[in-house]
């Protein structure tokens, strides 16, 4: 495995941990969040052996914490994942894994969110909202108070980093950061579909991207199509991970 896979998949291990709990169950590894936030992956202990039974028994324990039965790992860093997942049952995602290389391309038009920003709450609802159409999730509701904080409290400290476009008719396009130690990765960059094919999600990256002064900033594409959008911005592939979760 090559020194920039090793630093990625070390950074899948730590960035969780500012938010959740890790459970070790055998060769894997259980996040369970202590509060609002993303829902977290379930991820290989590094350089163990996976097999079907042990993908079979978390999905088990994450059945009755109440999270998604969900796995995601470098696959470089655990060979034996894949076809322990399939085996288990679920269904695999490989997306490539990029770097940025060299200085991203700049961007205009692009809002990044401050903890102090007077309208932070309406902000924070609009970057899920547009997640959640650009991926096809039901709209969320505003964040409450809880969220806003650990938000605020992110931004504040420099371990996150959020990016907006908005029109005339509401949110566009956004994208997010998140950072441990001197890595960071870029997450969640999507664009409402009516705004498709103008450049937002590359303007997105590249602000996001700019806006880091990690020394190693990476993302997982999640098709052929949004690699190419990030190469143009200034990225290139490094390698592969794996989602599972259920068909």
């Amino acid at each position: 495995m090559t020194p920039i896979l090793t630093r990625i998949d070390a950074f899948c291990d730590a960035v969780p941990r500012a938010r959740a709990t890790a459970t070790d169950d055998g060769p894997l590894r259980l996040f369970l969040p202590d509060g609002p936030g993303h829902p977290l992956y379930a991820r290989p202990v590094p350089g163990a052996t996976v097999t079907a039974a042990d993908v079979t028994r978390v999905r088990a324990r994450q059945r009755a914490a109440g999270v998604p039965e969900a796995f995601e790992w470098v696959h470089a860093a655990a060979p034996t994942m894949d076809a322990a997942v399939r085996e288990a049952g679920l269904a695999v995602h490989v997306c490539p894994l990029l770097v940025l290389d060299g200085p991203a391309v700049a961007a205009e038009g692009v809002r990044l969110l401050g903890a102090d920003d007077p309208d932070l709450v309406d902000a924070l609802h609009a970057v899920a909202l547009v997640g959640a159409a650009a991926f096809g999730a039901p709209a969320p509701d505003a964040p409450g108070p809880d969220a806003v904080a650990a938000a605020r409290a992110g931004l504040a400290s420099g371990r996150t980093a959020m990016a907006l476009v908005t029109g005339p008719d509401g949110p566009l396009a956004a994208g997010q950061v998140q950072r441990a130690g001197d890595v960071a990765e870029l997450v969640g960059i999507g664009t409402v579909p009516a705004a498709r094919g103008r450049g937002l999600g590359g303007a997105v990256t590249a602000a996001l991207a700019g806006a880091t002064d990690a020394d190693l900033v990476f993302l997982a594409a999640g098709s052929a199509d949004a690699t190419r959008v990030y190469e143009r911005v200034g990225f290139r592939q490094v390698g592969e991970c794996g989602v599972a979760e259920p068909a």
